[in-house]
């Protein structure tokens, strides 16, 4: 028996999947910090194991016949949005994880939602909906229960990290509400390639000039979370996450967002001993309450 999911399914189980792969990033990234690597050093070890498969598909796709051409106009969009969505947003969610724990970080990261149908509103001339406003609202009640005990700003560098994680949010949204824009015309895998491309490059560069020779001089421990972090939360998601906003736009794929801090919850408990409390549990029930209202609007 086979079972067919509509296109609006397909699309939240590729967003949730993806979603909960690339929270997994933040778990990585702290468990590098215990290895004393600078966040520059182990952005580009996410970036230079991702390179190759980008690489090999961006040719690919190049080479497929009876598609859309690119313009000049299309190239510089293309690596624009690769600039700020996988290089400026990578660089300070990394340089913020320094300073902030991984859940504080999702918490914080998830103002996204909200920026996305905001720029939507006035670049695109595309009015939130009820059901979107509703689902955003409950979401962040249910982010706030889940997180209220561990706003704590009594370090003096907390700010810093949240400022960074604040930017790198506000670049993200641009880059989905770009992505969104593009994906029609060139395809999710298309796009995704070229665009990742772009960012690997830009990292790379970004080192160079940089003029640091720290990658020289890891423990393996350090390279095996760069490599893992390139396939599992870099490469696979990628691909999903740009085939599930083609399928629901970048508006609606914003609103599952709410479930990476969930995820990051749980994958804090496994690998970084975090412990979760009952105000964590209520947070989690309303979260999924809010993500699944969005499925109460007809395609």
């Amino acid at each position: 028996m086979k079972i067919k999911l509509s296109n609006k399914r397909l699309g939240a189980f590729l967003a949730v999947t993806g979603i909960v792969m690339f929270s997994a990033k933040a778990i990585m990234v702290k468990l590098g910090y215990r290895y004393d690597v600078d966040a520059l050093t182990l952005l580009l070890l996410r970036m230079i194991f991702a390179l190759p498969f980008y690489l090999f598909i961006s040719i690919r796709e190049t080479k497929k016949k009876n598609q859309y051409q690119l313009s000049r106009k299309d190239i510089l969009f293309v690596f624009g949005l690769g600039f700020i969505g996988y290089y400026i947003a990578s660089y300070f969610d990394f340089y913020g994880l320094q300073f902030i724990s991984a859940s504080l970080e999702r918490l914080v990261l998830f103002i996204y939602p909200t920026l996305v149908i905001i720029i939507s509103s006035l670049a695109l001339k595309k009015k939130a909906t009820k059901i979107q406003i509703y689902a955003i609202l409950i979401t962040y009640l249910g982010i706030f229960v889940a997180f209220a005990d561990d706003l704590s700003f009594e370090s003096e560098r907390l700010w810093l990290g949240v400022i960074s994680i604040i930017v790198s949010a506000f670049t993200y949204a641009l880059y989905l509400v770009g992505s969104g824009t593009l994906i029609p015309k060139l395809g999710s895998v298309r796009f995704t390639a070229y665009a990742m491309t772009a960012s690997c490059l830009m990292v790379i560069l970004h080192y160079s000039v940089a003029n640091t020779y720290e990658v020289l001089n890891q423990s393996w421990e350090v390279y095996a979370l760069g490599f893992v972090m390139a396939m599992a939360s870099t490469v696979i998601p990628s691909f999903l996450i740009s085939e599930a906003i083609k399928r629901l736009g970048a508006s609606n794929f914003a609103i599952y967002g709410s479930l990476g801090p969930i995820s990051t919850i749980i994958l804090a408990i496994i690998f970084l001993g975090e412990r979760i409390d009952f105000y964590q549990i209520i947070g989690t029930v309303i979260v999924i309450l809010g993500v699944s209202i969005i499925n109460l609007k007809k395609t």
